[in-house]
């Protein structure tokens, strides 16, 4: 089955792990995903994760991360830009998630960056996804 989204289906793979309580979830690979994993990591919003080949795929294995109650540290994830409708902001007009509590993840023409380092390195670009 051919996905028109493929951030959006990996993102919403990863809300439906973390509302269901799973450990881990599998994730097919590119390298834009990798990198937003990258930044979901460094912002402890998941454990860790790893590439791995399954049956001659490359993918990308997320460990979830709960907190001591058991509830995800993920409280919400949400696809800004579609294949329809692509959302584009200079560094000036950047928003910022839940006052600065959440993370925008931004695809700028330095790579792929959270919506502070944007701001900080004074670059816009199309804005990928928040999560908070």
């Amino acid at each position: 089955m051919s996905v028109s989204d493929p951030v959006a289906d990996m993102l919403t793979k990863v809300r439906n792990a973390a509302m269901a309580r799973h450990e881990k979830v599998d994730i097919s690979a590119s390298k834009l995903k990798l990198e937003i994993i990258k930044i979901m990591k460094t912002e402890g919003y998941i454990k860790n994760f790893k590439k791995i080949n399954q049956d001659g795929l490359n993918c990308i294995r997320v460990f979830l991360k709960y907190d001591d109650k058991n509830s995800s540290v993920i409280h919400g994830i949400e696809k800004v830009s579609t294949p329809g409708r692509r959302v584009y902001a200079g560094y000036k007009e950047l928003p910022r998630v839940f006052n600065g509590y959440g993370t925008l993840i931004v695809s700028t023409s330095l790579g792929v960056t959270t919506g502070r380092k944007a701001r900080e390195k004074q670059v816009g670009g199309e804005l990928i996804c928040k999560i908070w």
